[in-house]
């Protein structure tokens, strides 16, 4: 696999990720305020993937954050896809929802099993490090030996992702949130996890594709879109994950080849 101190393996990462993808024809696309999603024609199927809503953090006057807004239903599913390659964020968010509805589908690879699971399991006994704030983290803790939470705005309890060099190298076992693929700081965080640790990409932006295994990744939990309507209905009216997850999303993780998953 390639080396997780290459600074351009998430470019890498994501031209592997584009080269594989089908040329759906855009069905929809809504931001909303907590997640997007596209929905694509891909032969005779509709899909619907899913990413985190990340923006530029500018204000409604100033320049825009999707420049395209209003006509991305015009461009085809590889354009929408390409927009991974972004300098916007929400274009970003935009372009992964796009590869997650893209991708090509393998679901005798997806086990039932949500990323609170497959922490636990690896995880009992272990130093774990985990990248981002999950709603599952107090129910974590004690199923394992140390828990160690990195995140942007940390809370009580929690470490800024700016002290990763000092937690991660220690960690067992990482959890890296999906959403390093949008802003871009997965290359720094995969350089910092030991040889010997599992690591794991959860959240519903995760791509669910091999691809991600040549990269030091070793498990991906994400989510699949049932519903699709009403996910749409729920994204469009700012839903948080616990309400897109209710309104029609299986959560599904799929392992490395070796990797055994929770019974």
């Amino acid at each position: 696999s390639r080396s997780c101190y290459d600074k351009s393996v998430l470019m890498s990462l994501v031209n592997d990720l584009l080269s594989i993808v089908g040329d759906g024809k855009v069905q929809d696309v809504r931001i909303g305020t907590h997640w997007t999603a596209v929905t694509l024609r891909v032969g005779d199927e509709i899909r619907c993937g899913l990413a985190t809503t990340l923006t530029g953090g500018g204000d409604h006057t100033g320049k825009p954050d999707v420049p395209q807004a209003g006509k991305l239903e015009q461009l085809s599913g590889l354009e929408l896809c390409e927009l991974i390659k972004s300098n916007q964020m929400t274009l970003r968010s935009v372009g992964l929802a796009a590869i997650n509805a893209s991708l090509p589908r393998q679901p005798n690879k997806w086990r039932d099993h949500n990323a609170e699971q497959v922490i636990a399991k690896y995880g009992e006994g272990k130093t774990v490090a985990l990248v981002g704030r999950f709603p599952f983290i107090a129910r974590l803790r004690p199923k394992v030996g140390e828990l160690q939470v990195l995140e942007i705005h940390p809370k009580e309890g929690e470490h800024h992702t700016n002290e990763a060099a000092e937690i991660l190298p220690q960690a067992e076992v990482v959890a890296i949130t999906s959403m390093t693929l949008i802003n871009r700081t997965l290359d720094g965080l995969l350089g910092l996890c030991p040889p010997s640790s599992i690591v794991l990409m959860l959240g519903p932006s995760t791509p669910l594709s091999q691809v991600l295994f040549d990269y030091r990744i070793h498990l991906l939990s994400g989510s699949i879109v049932t519903d699709i309507d009403a996910v749409l209905r729920a994204v469009s009216q700012g839903a948080n994950f616990r309400q897109v997850h209710r309104a029609g999303v299986q959560l599904v993780t799929i392992s490395r080849s070796g990797f055994s998953q929770p019974t």
